[in-house]
C-alpha cells in the first residue's frame, strides 16, 4: 500500500508518495482544486492530511476514490516531525507525514458528515451576522454616550429609530456617519431574522433536535449546533466523554505525590461550549423551579453564580447526549430522582 501525504494549501498542495519501505516514489505539487481528480488516478493508498479548511473536502474525495483516509490534528504536527529543527517547508512537511504513516497507523480525527458540515456552516454564518451587528450597535451607542446621552433600547430592531430620535433631540439631525451605521444595522436585522428562521426550520424538521429542545434553556440554535458538533452519537460511550469532548471538564496538572486540578480544558468547539453556558443561564432565569436549576442554585450558594452556570452547562451536555442516545425527551422527574 502506498502512503500519500498531502500538505494542503489554498492554491497548490505538496504531495509526497512513499511505498511501505518508506522509499519516496514521487513528489509533486498539484493545484488544490484538482486533488479529487489526482486521487482518483492513483492506486489504493492511505491518504494523510492535516486538519485545515480544505481537509474534509479532500478526505471526502479520497474516500470516494476508495482510499484509506487519515486526517491528523494540526496540534500533533510538530510531534510527528513537521517543522523539525526549525525548518518548515511544504515539501518537508509532506515528507514527514508520509514517513510517519509508513511506521504507524496514524489515528484520524472524526470526519464530519455532509449534514454536520452544512449545519455548522449555517450556524457559523448566523454567528458572523450577530457579531457584526453587535459591534455596530456598540459603536453607535458609544458615539451617543460621547454626547452624554445613554440609549436604553434593548432590542436591536428598535435601536435605529431610538438612536435617530436621540440624535435629533441633541443636535437637531442625525450625523451622516451615524446614519450609515444605522442603515447597516437595519439590514443586518433582516438577515439575522432570516438566519434564525432557517435554523428554526432545521431544528423543527429534525426529530433529534425536537427532542433536545424539550430541555430547559435549549433552543433551535443550541440543538442544531449540538447535533452538528457530535454528528454521530455512537462515537461516545458516556456523558462524561461528551462533556470532556466539549471542554467542560476540569484539567489536571499532577505529578508524583502532588495532585492538582486546573480550570476547564476548553477543548473542542468554543461556540458549542458558549451556547451551553448561555442555555444554562436561560434555564436558571426561565425555569427556576426545574430540578436542574435548583441543583445549580445550591452550587451557586457554595461557589458563586458563574461556576454554577458552567456546572449546569456541563450537566446540560450530558442530558442532551442521553436524550439523543436513548431516543427520549426531557423528564424533570428523572433528574429530581
Amino acid at each position: 500500500m502506498q502512503h500519500v501525504a498531502i500538505d494542503l494549501g489554498g492554491r497548490e498542495s505538496q504531495i509526497c508518495v512513499r511505498d511501505e519501505t518508506e522509499r519516496i516514489l514521487r513528489e509533486e505539487k498539484v493545484p488544490t482544486k484538482w486533488l479529487g481528480a489526482y486521487l482518483a488516478s492513483v492506486p489504493f493508498s492511505r491518504v494523510i492530511v492535516e486538519t485545515s479548511a480544505e481537509a474534509f473536502a479532500v478526505a471526502d474525495a479520497a474516500k470516494a476514490a476508495g482510499h484509506e483516509v487519515r486526517v491528523v490534528p494540526s496540534t500533533l504536527a510538530r510531534a510527528l516531525g513537521v517543522g523539525a529543527h526549525g525548518v518548515k517547508t511544504d515539501r518537508r512537511d509532506a515528507q514527514a507525514l508520509s514517513a510517519v504513516s509508513c511506521r504507524v497507523d496514524l489515528r484520524s480525527v472524526h470526519v464530519p458528515s455532509e449534514q454536520a458540515r452544512n449545519w455548522r456552516a449555517i450556524c457559523t454564518a448566523r454567528d458572523a451576522l450577530v457579531k457584526a451587528r453587535t459591534k455596530l450597535v456598540n459603536t453607535v451607542k458609544s458615539q451617543l454616550r460621547a454626547e452624554l446621552v445613554s440609549c436604553t433600547a434593548r432590542t436591536s430592531g428598535l435601536l435605529p429609530d431610538r438612536i435617530r430620535k436621540e440624535w435629533t433631540q441633541v443636535i437637531g439631525t442625525v450625523p451622516p456617519h451615524v446614519e450609515r451605521l444605522l442603515e447597516v444595522i437595519q439590514t443586518l436585522n433582516v438577515q439575522v431574522l432570516a438566519a434564525d428562521r432557517e435554523v428554526r426550520a432545521l431544528a423543527e424538521s429534525h426529530e433529534v433536535c425536537r427532542r433536545l429542545m424539550s430541555v430547559p434553556g435549549v433552543g433551535p440554535v443550541t440543538a442544531v449546533r449540538f447535533v452538528a458538533t457530535l454528528d454521530q452519537v455512537e462515537r461516545f460511550d458516556t456523558a462524561h466523554e461528551v462533556q470532556s469532548y466539549l471542554g467542560l471538564t476540569p484539567g489536571e496538572n499532577s505529578s508524583s505525590m502532588r495532585v492538582r486540578r486546573t480550570a476547564l480544558t476548553k477543548a473542542g468547539s468554543p461556540q458549542m461550549r458558549w451556547l451551553l453556558v448561555q442555555a444554562a443561564w436561560t434555564a436558571l432565569r426561565v425555569r427556576p423551579g426545574d430540578p436542574m436549576s435548583r441543583w445549580a442554585k445550591q452550587v451557586a450558594d457554595r461557589r458563586g453564580r458563574a461556576i454554577a452556570a458552567v456546572a449546569l452547562a456541563r450537566k446540560l451536555a450530558g442530558v442532551l447526549f442521553a436524550l439523543w442516545r436513548d431516543g427520549t425527551t426531557y423528564d424533570p422527574r428523572r433528574g429530581a430522582a
